[in-house]
């Protein structure tokens, strides 16, 4: 008899990893926390991933999926309007910074990725700069897996087996200061040499070519990376120099991670668009959306003129239903005051693991943060490939969840644990997760 997983085809996993063992099936939430078939209780250091905001086990979501289904299950947003779509749209424009105005609705991030790509795209040839196509983004940043998100994807374990990509991507240094290739000792001077390899990039492709620049206000994939002080304002005139738009990828950074609802605000810059997705509905219901300025909007409200762009189940009632009862949570609850308050206290927390000799850098902000492991904190070795492997893989992995902390031991740059807690986390959580992290990282170094 085969086992119940030998149909299901999971993401991003190593299926043979269970070939000869059973695939740990979660079957319950409730606030911070998790449970396996077995009854075992995880807290979910992750949010899922980076999307449960608000916490699971919240009723009033599932009960607002149900009414919406029973009003109106499915209708599309081409070329027709439903209330919630409406509402909510109407709700997050509300939010946004500056004119970000004109919500146009996906079901995830690298959909709302690709949405703004192209939305960059046919606006330059609609304005008389049918040249601009090219995009912008930083060396191991994680923009989605869509062939065109894909491209502008800086990670080059996920690009190689489906390349040739799509033209036009463009690669510059991210903003990881713990091993800055230039101005180390100097946050400030560093984050000027970083913004400053977007506009010399522009040069050398040729400002006429270049569409957009795509940034997260903290960098994912390699273990939140923050922008030093003044980077993105320096970002944002360069982007105003060249004609550029500026997209801040928010799929991660919006709703409350950060402390505001977008990570834009957190760091006072005015984008042309975010794209965001995940906490939107809090991982309820599928949901992201690609927000764009007015001005963007102006060539497609011609006469005769469309953006030939759409997703079946963009906007999808249930999801838009589900994210407005999100919100209302969201006010209810203050949460992004209740983040600016407890962020401080969560990175002490993590800091205090500075006495291992394993954790080589923590950094992040809000309540995203990332762990970097190293061999040799005074020098700041990392580890090579067979050495991560084992680390990763053949220790930490299984027994941080083994040992209760559901989050992620990650190797797309150098080796780093991930944090993304429920929003509504307090001090109970952030030392539960210092403990499991101290209790496992001690027998991890003594490993290697």
């Amino acid at each position: 008899m085969g086992k119940e997983t030998d149909h299901l085809w999971m993401h991003f996993t190593r299926m043979a990893a269970y070939r000869d063992g059973d695939v740990p099936t979660i079957v319950r939430g409730e606030g911070a926390y998790v449970w396996d078939s077995k009854g075992r209780r995880y807290l979910d250091g992750l949010a899922g991933l980076f999307t449960v905001n608000v916490g699971h086990g919240r009723s009033e979501l599932a009960e607002a999926a149900a009414k919406q289904a029973h009003e109106l299950a499915y209708f599309p947003l081409w070329s027709y309007a439903h209330p919630k779509a409406i509402e909510l749209a109407d709700r997050v424009a509300g939010l946004t910074p500056g004119d970000l105005n004109r919500v146009f609705f996906t079901t995830g991030g690298s959909e709302a990725v690709e949405s703004a790509w192209k939305l960059a795209r046919s606006y330059f040839k609609k304005v008389g700069q049918p040249l601009r196509h090219k995009v912008v983004s930083r060396y191991l940043a994680y923009h989605g897996t869509s062939l065109g998100a894909l491209s502008i994807t800086g990670v080059p374990a996920f690009r190689a087996e489906f390349e040739p990509l799509v033209p036009g991507g463009i690669k510059v240094p991210n903003t990881n200061f713990y091993r800055a290739p230039e101005h180390g000792d100097d946050y400030e001077a560093f984050g000027v040499w970083a913004a400053d390899e977007i506009a010399r990039a522009i040069e050398r492709e040729g400002p006429e070519t270049v569409a957009a620049v795509f940034l997260e206000p903290v960098q994912n994939a390699g273990g939140c990376f923050p922008a030093p002080p003044g980077y993105f304002q320096r970002v944002r005139e360069i982007c105003d120099r060249y004609g550029v738009l500026l997209v801040s990828d928010e799929v991660i950074c919006s709703w409350g991670r950060l402390g505001e609802y977008f990570g834009a605000q957190h760091y006072g810059y005015q984008p042309d668009i975010i794209t965001t997705a995940k906490g939107m509905t809090s991982g309820y219901s599928p949901l992201g959306a690609m927000i764009a300025s007015d001005r963007l909007i102006e060539p497609f409200l011609a006469d005769g003129q469309m953006f030939a762009h759409g997703i079946t189940f963009g906007g999808h009632p249930v999801s838009c239903a589900v994210g407005l009862a999100n919100l209302d949570i969201f006010e209810r609850e203050n949460l992004t005051a209740h983040v600016r308050e407890h962020a401080p206290a969560f990175r002490s927390t993590l800091e205090k693991l500075y006495d291992l000799p394993i954790v080589g850098d923590v950094r992040g902000e809000g309540y995203f943060y990332g762990i970097e492991l190293v061999k040799d904190r005074g020098t700041r070795e990392t580890f090579n490939a067979e050495e991560s492997e084992k680390l990763i893989r053949g220790f930490l992995s299984t027994a941080l969840f083994e040992a209760g902390l559901y989050c992620r031991a990650d190797d797309r740059g150098d080796p780093v644990i991930q944090l993304s807690p429920a929003l509504t986390c307090t001090q109970e959580q952030f030392d539960e997760i210092e403990q499991i992290l101290r209790d496992v990282l001690t027998r991890a170094s003594s490993l290697l």
